[in-house]
């Protein structure tokens, strides 16, 4: 009878969860329970899942709709009708396509046994209802059947009770989802784009009641109930089964090219990683996962092949396997990566292979995907967004028509100031968390054997890649593993600073010669001071701070820094704990002596996900399956699912049967819970690791090209400022844009460095791409006059070109260039607007006093049109900065009070056991040294930051662990020169 059902996947329509629907089925007693989503099908496995866990039969099926217009609801009679349902709205979907309106030309079903479709009362007559047709009568629509002529069509009646929302309270929440879906005033809400408020999950014997005098349509819906059977095999493998034509030749072909790979990593005579190596393969074809790897392999060397740079990380960098393909270039034998966190036989779950590319490149790699497998077999994972807390507020506000001070104040509040405000608080409570828009994962893509529609409904994002409305643990539940193929501006940073290193320089730098880069003195020096601005993963004041207080100067030390820097580990004291032990490793207590045994190498403290499996392996008595599935359980994604319980409740139970106090095992229950969700595992820490010393290498070596490449793919912690002083600090000559020597992005010739056009505030791109284009094809430009007979410019953008200083190369000051300017754009010049250059023509000459430029009003000139000074920041701050104390003296002041000027780089949030709000600041001294601030509750409160400028700090030096910072007390805003104050010195 409920063939009608929805939830919030209905997306800004129901107000159900998947899981309530089914619990609310339960306590009403129904047997059988269709899922019709409208236009889509994001839940309908948890649903079906949920369904057979609590003993109902689960139909699966959609709604269609067009905007408000109910067209009818398909079900699925079995699996192949299922398919159809999907391809049917695929191929509306995709295409943004409207549903047809008559169902003459709405071919759902290849056959009739493969699915119904059920129509609302007068959208069809009875006599022309094909086999697999009916119409879906309403329990408040049965006094309607006295003027219908169903006498000779008694068998194409059904009850149709939808079910949309729980009770009144979601009745009015489910109005408030369709105004803001509307986007409109709840009091303008049409009545057509709502649903009736009887669309609750009434019970049975009400519905019963309903058709007492209609006792055939109770009949002809249990039998369509009982035609519809849809089955599948969570534990099969979904995924493509087969890299080459068969199984077998996929297990001889991987052994082929990674033994291949063996020899280039080990050589001939490695009896230990020869072990190993044959172990993994074993393990592999045995879980089934060679063709996994020969697609890995397959997207890898496309990669190379195009000349395409990448980090392969996650789980699948523990596999020595992965290391000989070089879909890795992490050793596992020397890092002594646990193999169980990859494969053990134990685990259900896949190899996790996450593999970096540029953000440039990312796009065609995932391209190739589709085409080298087919576009009926691959597609990205579905994702959806969330209303928050803020979205809620904002969404509900102007649905009740509040003005948008009046909102932004509210997200703010605690207590509502009147009934309205009350409303909205109360029913963004009930929307927060539920799914507000579709979109697609960040980097996961599926390949299945058979067509991707077989399983889900696909639509396509923005992107332009078919994604589907399926996340990605719903895919692996039922058996379709994700391939990460992900993007980050670290590996742009990396591909071009080699291209600008080669063109600058004429070298070539084999990016992939880690053997050379781990023993360079030079970088381990940067490292050891934290000079890793730019670098990948490195760079962020609280790494830096990490870098400092460990000395780090060696690669594991920095593997064990990528993890213990994650929130987790920070948050619950063990990454104060392994820098106390790194620095005192004769006065270590182990906690338990399993500890020293499987944890010496991070003196007893886990830093990896692996170590949690070690621990609950030899310390609670877990398998290493059971040990691994904690590992997930503890995740952020599960920790409130009911796996984490019963693991919990595992953990302590073999502990107390072991024998161990239960303060002991509560102590260690509390170390791995507080970070096991966050932490890396050690092959993925140690991937990044690998990346950061490639970007180190180029930092150390050819600074100047390093800091280009990272300005020029926009990418890092900082803003674009920093990675200039940066640039400044190393030696590069920064200059101005020009327009003789610019291009869209900022390059570099030897020493000199010119800014891109794309850093200009307002400045056209079409104006760039002619200025580019025009002085290719004929040269440079000559004058102020030959540059707007040429480019046909228009006077706000050529002034703004002028005040930049683009014009520079005419010697020109730029008070004369801009008076000139405006006198050449007047109609008294008509000769320059016919569109016939002059080229080699004397310029005209114009009688003008002596104008001469204040060098101030260029630092001005550039704050207003990049952003940012192209200098030291310090020469336009109004303070002698000289009076004051600086980064190099922090050290011989600890536990005094100083005073400092400082420029504002970048602050980080942070909220105290309390609940109060505190931060951390990071500013430049004069030198354009580091000062690190610690800003307590009071004093943030006290002394806002205001995100730039100039500030005169004082407070008591800190030192913790070597690294010095400034424990603020008074901090106030300092000046910039007046623009009339000419000395710079």
């Amino acid at each position: 009878m409920y063939l009608n059902c929805k939830t919030y996947y209905s997306l800004r329509f129901g107000t159900f969860s998947t899981e309530e629907l089914v619990n609310t089925a339960v306590d009403k007693g129904v047997s059988t329970l269709a899922l019709t989503n409208i236009n889509g099908t994001y839940d309908e496995w948890e649903f079906y899942k949920l369904c057979l866990e609590a003993g109902i039969k689960p139909i699966l099926g959609a709604e269609l709709r067009n905007n408000d217009k109910l067209l009818c609801i398909l079900l699925a009679a079995n699996n192949y009708g299922l398919t159809c349902i999907h391809e049917f709205l695929s191929e509306h979907i995709i295409p943004n396509k409207p549903f047809p309106e008559t169902s003459e030309k709405r071919r759902v079903f290849t056959n009739c046994s493969d699915g119904f479709i059920i129509y609302p009362l007068g959208a069809k007559p009875l006599d022309e209802l094909l086999v697999n047709e009916y119409i879906g009568i309403l329990p408040w629509e049965t006094t309607k059947l006295i003027t219908l002529d169903w006498k000779n069509h008694k068998d194409k009646l059904v009850v149709r009770q939808p079910v949309t929302f729980q009770n009144k309270t979601y009745f009015n929440l489910h109005r408030l989802l369709r105004a803001i879906s509307k986007n409109c005033l709840l009091s303008k809400l049409p009545v057509e784009a709502q649903a009736s408020d009887k669309e609750t999950f009434v019970p049975p014997a009400t519905i019963l009641q309903a058709f007492k005098d209609y006792p055939f349509i109770i009949v002809n819906t249990y039998k369509l109930m009982e035609a519809c059977n849809i089955s599948i095999d969570f534990e099969e493998d979904k995924n493509k089964k087969c890299f080459s034509a068969t199984k077998e030749d996929d297990r001889v072909l991987l052994y082929k090219l990674a033994h291949d790979g063996f020899v280039r990593r080990y050589g001939r005579h490695n009896k230990a990683a020869l072990e190993r190596f044959e172990k993994e393969l074993k393990i592999i074809n045995d879980l089934g996962f060679n063709a996994y790897f020969l697609i890995n392999n397959d997207i890898v060397q496309y990669a190379n092949g195009r000349g395409f740079y990448h980090v392969g990380r996650g789980s699948g960098a523990n596999s020595i396997v992965a290391y000989c393909l070089g879909i890795t270039d992490v050793d596992p034998l020397e890092l002594n990566l646990y193999f169980e966190r990859f494969l053990n036989p134990e685990r259900t779950s896949p190899p996790d292979f996450d593999i970096d590319f540029s953000y440039a490149d990312r796009d065609e790699i995932m391209d190739y995907i589709f085409k080298r497998f087919g576009r009926d077999h691959v597609a990205i994972c579905g994702s959806y967004s969330t209303f928050k807390h803020d979205a809620a507020i904002h969404e509900l506000g102007k649905v009740f028509g509040l003005p948008e001070e009046e909102i932004k104040a509210l997200q703010r509040a605690i207590n509502p100031e009147d009934k309205i405000q009350k409303l909205v608080l109360q029913y963004a409570n009930l929307l927060k968390g539920f799914p507000n828009i579709m979109s697609i994962h960040p980097c996961g893509m599926l390949i299945t054997e058979e067509r991707i529609n077989t399983y889900t409904t696909s639509f396509l994002p923005p992107k332009g890649f078919t994604g589907v409305q399926m996340d990605m643990f719903i895919a692996e539940d039922i058996g379709i593993n994700k391939f990460d193929i992900l993007s980050q501006r670290g590996l742009g940073h990396i591909k071009e600073c080699l291209q600008l290193v080669k063109k600058n320089k004429g070298v070539d730098v084999n990016i992939h010669d880690f053997a050379t880069f781990r023993n360079d003195e030079r970088i381990k020096t940067q490292i050891r001071d934290a000079n890793t601005i730019g670098c990948f993963y490195i760079e962020s004041p609280a790494m830096r701070q990490l870098l400092k207080k460990l000395r780090c100067d060696d690669y594991i030390t920095l593997v064990a820094a990528s993890s213990i820097i994650r929130p987790g580990v920070a948050s619950s004291g063990m990454m104060r704990e392994y820098i106390y032990r790194y620095h005192n490793r004769d006065k270590i207590q182990y906690i338990h002596p399993l500890f020293k045994e499987h944890l010496s190498e991070t003196f007893g403290v886990m830093v990896f996900q692996e170590d949690v499996i070690k621990i609950a392996h030899y310390f609670a008595g877990l398998s290493l399956g059971e040990a691994d599935i904690l590992r997930r359980a503890m995740s952020g994604k599960y920790r409130n699912h009911n796996r984490f319980h019963l693991m919990k409740a595992k953990f302590l139970d073999n502990c107390k049967a072991i024998g161990h106090p239960d303060e002991l095992a509560n102590e260690v229950w509390r170390q791995m819970v507080s970070f096991a969700g966050y932490s890396f595992n050690k092959a993925h820490s140690a991937s990044f690791a690998v990346e950061s010393y490639m970007s180190l290498y180029l930092k150390t070596h050819y600074p100047k090209e390093f800091m280009v490449a990272v300005i020029n793919n926009f990418g890092g912690f900082y803003s674009r400022e920093l990675y200039f002083i940066e640039l400044l600090k190393c030696g590069g000559e920064i200059g101005a844009p020009c327009v003789n020597c610019s291009y869209e992005y900022t390059n570099i010739s030897g020493n000199e460095v010119y800014v891109g056009f794309i850093h200009i505030k307002g400045l056209q791109t079409k104006l760039v791409e002619t200025i580019i284009e025009e002085r290719t094809s004929n040269g440079p430009y000559l004058h102020l006059q030959d540059f707007i007979e040429r480019t046909n410019i228009g006077l706000e953008q050529l002034n703004t070109l002028i005040s930049v200083g683009a014009f520079r190369f005419t010697g020109k000051s730029k008070k004369r260039l801009l008076w000139e300017a405006n006198f050449l754009q007047k109609k008294n010049v008509p000769e320059l607007h016919k569109g016939t250059p002059l080229f080699g023509d004397e310029p005209l000459e114009f009688t003008l006093p002596e104008l001469i430029d204040n060098p101030l009003d260029d630092l001005y000139d550039q704050l207003e049109i990049l952003g940012f000074t192209l200098t030291n920041p310090f020469e336009l701050v109004a303070e002698d900065a000289d009076k004051y104390i600086s980064a190099k003296d922090l050290k011989d002041n600890v536990g005094k009070m100083v005073t400092c000027i400082a420029y504002f780089i970048a602050h980080k949030h942070a909220v105290t056991k309390n609940n109060d709000m505190m931060y951390f600041g990071s500013f430049l001294d004069k030198n354009l040294d580091w000062i690190d601030t610690v800003h307590f509750p009071d004093i943030a409160a006290k002394y806002p930051i205001h995100n730039s400028g100039f500030y005169k700090i004082t407070g008591k030096v800190t030192e913790d662990f070597g690294v010095h910072s400034i424990e603020v007390y008074t901090m106030f805003k300092v000046g910039y020169k007046n623009r009339s104050y000419v000395n710079l010195g």
